[in-house]
C-alpha cells in the first residue's frame, strides 16, 4: 500500500475513535454523524490515491463511490450514502453541524452512520493490503 493511501487511513481512524468515544452521548449525535462522513470520504479517498487518480477537493460521497466502484466490491446503501453527504456539504454553519433535514440525528442513526463508516473503513483497508498491483 502506498504511503499516502495510509495516510489516509490513519486519519480515517482518527475520525472512527473519536466517533467510539462519542457515539453513546445523545448530545454528540450530530458530531457522530459528521465525523462517520469524513471517515467514509478518507478511507474512499486512501483508494483513489492507491491507484493514482486526481482527487483535487472532492467532498461528496457519491462522487467518491462512484469512483471507487469498480475497484471495491460491496453493497451500499445508496441513500446512506446521500444522507451523510447533505450532513457535511449543507452544513454551513457550526450550528448545522452533523444535522439531517429533519434535525439532529438520533442515537440510532449515529449507531447506523457508525456502523456503516467502520464498515467502509475496514473493506478498504482489507482491500488496500491484500491488493496487488
Amino acid at each position: 500500500m502506498k504511503e499516502v493511501s495510509r495516510d489516509w487511513l490513519k486519519a480515517a481512524t482518527d475520525d472512527l475513535e473519536t466517533i467510539a468515544k462519542i457515539v453513546d452521548h445523545e448530545h454528540l449525535t450530530n458530531i457522530v454523524a459528521f465525523h462517520a462522513q469524513q471517515a467514509v470520504e478518507k478511507s474512499l479517498k486512501a483508494v483513489i490515491e492507491e491507484y493514482g487518480f486526481e482527487i483535487t477537493k472532492i467532498h461528496s460521497l457519491a462522487r467518491l463511490v462512484e469512483i471507487t466502484r469498480p475497484y471495491l466490491s460491496m453493497a451500499l446503501d445508496d441513500t446512506l450514502v446521500e444522507t451523510l453527504d447533505r450532513l457535511y456539504i449543507d452544513a454551513r454553519y457550526p450550528g448545522e453541524l452533523g444535522l439531517l433535514p429533519s434535525g439532529k440525528p438520533s442515537r440510532n442513526d449515529a449507531k447506523r452512520f457508525s456502523d456503516f463508516a467502520n464498515r467502509i473503513y475496514d473493506t478498504v483497508y482489507q482491500f488496500l493490503e491484500n491488493k496487488k498491483i
